[in-house]
């Protein structure tokens, strides 16, 4: 098991940690790299650039993606770390050294973390290993004295964390927990996340019509958040905004064995609605991940409780 130091900058800290009672962050990247050092679940910790040397929060993994910063912004809004959309252009063209009048080119990597924490500057604490070449983060491995030393004084400030078991993974009368066989903590979605996951799930198609212009697909909740419905994976589908809100209303629906049906009352409402039933009686694209795919319990209650039959 390992955890992850990020380097940050000290505005992104100040912002967020006066922000009440967030649930999620978008630890983003101005020029996107692959990010493959964590499993969902674990620790990833901020760390000020120098000479602030020093640990300040952290969060925990849930997924990466690379997407224009109109959606990351759409998605995490002020959880960015930014007041405004405009606010936010113009952080990543410093660090990119061009003009926000390109802002139509961005696209930045998103490190999407979830329970995040920020520590009072009267606490913030020094890493027991790092060298002042390291410019974007490090790996630490749990099992080793300097990471579980970074895992001890961080858990001190980690707050209504749900683990797996009332355990901590570490120290003298702990052992090491895991959620299923690779994760430290079942990570808990936040809207944000919700959307971007979903997003990428679905391959960034529609799941109905197989549109990909991005910036007319939307997240839909098959069984909706006020309703109690999960910010998860297999709760949602990936549909373009006409679909979505179709869906939403109950004049479309997905049956549990993925066939899309359309209600007969488009027609009878709107005395409209051929392009739409072109779509009924065929199945829908899904993720291939199964854990993503829609789950039959969500599409059952949204079939008795919201479609217009």
């Amino acid at each position: 098991m390992k955890l992850y130091v990020g380097i940050t900058d000290y505005n992104w800290y100040r912002f967020l940690s006066s922000q009440p009672q967030i649930d999620e962050v978008n630890f983003w990247q101005p020029s996107p790299t692959p990010f493959k050092r964590l499993q969902p679940g674990e620790l990833f910790l901020f760390k000020l650039h120098s000479p602030r040397d020093y640990i300040v929060g952290g969060g925990f993994f849930v997924s990466y993606s690379i997407i224009p910063v109109y959606l990351a912004w759409s998605a995490f809004e002020e959880k960015n770390g930014a007041p405004t959309e405009d606010d936010m252009y113009s952080q990543i063209a410093k660090y990119r050294r061009t003009s926000p009048k390109n802002q139509e080119d961005f696209r930045i990597g998103c490190i999407i973390l979830t329970q995040p924490f920020f520590i009072p500057e009267s606490k913030w604490f020094k890493l027991p290993e790092w060298s002042p070449n390291i410019v974007q983060g490090k790996t630490f491995d749990l099992n080793e004295s300097a990471g579980k030393e970074l895992w001890e004084k961080a858990s001190n400030f980690i707050k209504g964390i749900e683990f797996p078991s009332s355990k901590f993974p570490f120290g003298e009368k702990h052992e090491e927990i895991r959620y299923g066989s690779e994760y430290l903590i079942k990570p808990r979605l936040g809207q944000g996340a919700f959307r971007v996951l979903v997003t990428d799930a679905y391959n960034r198609s529609c799941a109905v019509t197989r549109e990909k212009a991005l910036p007319v697909l939307e997240a839909a909740h098959i069984k909706p958040f006020k309703e109690r419905g999960p910010h998860a994976v297999n709760n949602g589908l990936l549909l373009r905004s006409d679909m979505h809100k179709l869906f939403d209303k109950g004049y479309l629906t997905i049956t549990p064995s993925r066939n899309i049906e359309v209600s007969r009352r488009i027609k009878e409402e709107f005395d409209n609605g051929e392009y739409y039933f072109t779509f009924h009686g065929r199945q829908i694209h899904t993720p291939h991940n199964l854990i993503e795919q829609p789950s039959p319990e969500f599409l059952t209650w949204h079939n008795e409780k919201i479609f217009r039959g």
